[in-house]
């Protein structure tokens, strides 16, 4: 049977990115998610997930591999632990593929890990499929942003059951953003469960790789954190539409600034009021070269 085929057994994602971003065996991706909470760039302790809170509406949560980005995460899913875990999670992520429509929800089954199985949150993503959202399963296929978030929702949840909804945003202009926002509030609203909404994405993606070179005598990671500092400056102001003008006015290349800027027009419509950089970090700490990649852990509540 494919990833994606129908009948009386339930639709399974199988995990595309295991044993390339993350370890594809259960014990060592145990291993390495807990190493990303110890590490020097880590949130430096395990968490152990609360009960009360509930006041998280968002995160900021990078998603290259996880030896590179996997530290910054840490800082992300610790505040999730500590402030209370959710129901559903609404997980938004750009689409690196060219796959499926241009905003795209799969709207059923479930997405394996070698940690087990994560169900779809079927009612909240029928809800979604509106509107600009297509219901469309073929955008989730390879796609590694949505899917590398799993592991740790997965680690953090211990044996608590959660749900998710993914959705893939090829179009990432502040009108297709502005409804993707509002049709993710008025499914929450309309929910009775506790949702917290991950946007996925790296920063600047700099230096000769990704032919974005830093002005003469810049290091690479000093001209991608002088990038970032511009856009995380839209994202603590809670301002969606001065992130997108950024991004484009100063050619800042960050492949998911879409997810983000709607995750924030959700959140600010569910009430948030504040946002919180808890870790920036680039992949030239863990390996410098010729180019690197900036990563951004943000909290909004």
């Amino acid at each position: 049977m494919s990833a994606f085929g129908h009948g009386i057994m339930e639709t399974i994602r199988n995990a595309a990115v295991a044993g390339q971003f993350y370890p594809e065996n259960a014990k060592y991706l145990k291993q390495q998610i807990e190493e990303c909470f110890l590490d020097k760039r880590g949130f430096g302790t395990i968490p152990l997930p609360k009960k009360v809170g509930h006041n998280l509406k968002g995160l900021v949560v990078p998603h290259a591999g996880f030896v590179y980005s996997g530290a910054i995460a840490s800082h992300s899913y610790a505040r999730l632990a500590e402030q209370g875990f959710a129901d559903t999670f609404i997980i938004l992520g750009p689409n690196h593929t060219g796959m499926g429509s241009g905003v795209s929800v799969m709207t059923e089954g479930a997405w394996k890990t070698p940690l087990g199985t994560v169900p779809i949150d079927l009612s909240l993503a029928q809800t979604i499929s509106t509107g600009i959202i297509d219901r469309d399963a073929t955008a989730h296929t390879y796609e590694h942003s949505i899917e590398v978030q799993l592991p740790f929702l997965q680690y953090i949840a211990r044996d608590r059951k959660f749900e998710f909804v993914p959705v893939c945003m090829m179009m990432q202009d502040y009108e297709t953003v502005q409804e993707v926002g509002a049709i993710l509030a008025d499914a929450s609203q309309k929910s009775k469960k506790n949702i917290v909404f991950i946007a996925s994405s790296d920063f600047s993606h700099a230096g000769f790789d990704y032919q974005s070179m830093p002005p003469q005598g810049m290091r690479v990671d000093a001209y991608a954190e002088k990038q970032d500092i511009l856009a995380i400056q839209n994202i603590l102001a809670l301002d969606p539409k001065g992130l997108i003008k950024t991004v484009e006015e100063h050619n800042i290349t960050m492949c998911g600034y879409g997810p983000v800027a709607a995750m924030l027009v959700a959140a600010k419509k569910l009430g948030a009021t504040k946002a919180e950089l808890l870790k920036y970090g680039t992949s030239y700490e863990v390996h410098s070269s010729s180019s690197c990649v900036g990563y951004g852990a943000i909290a909004i509540a």
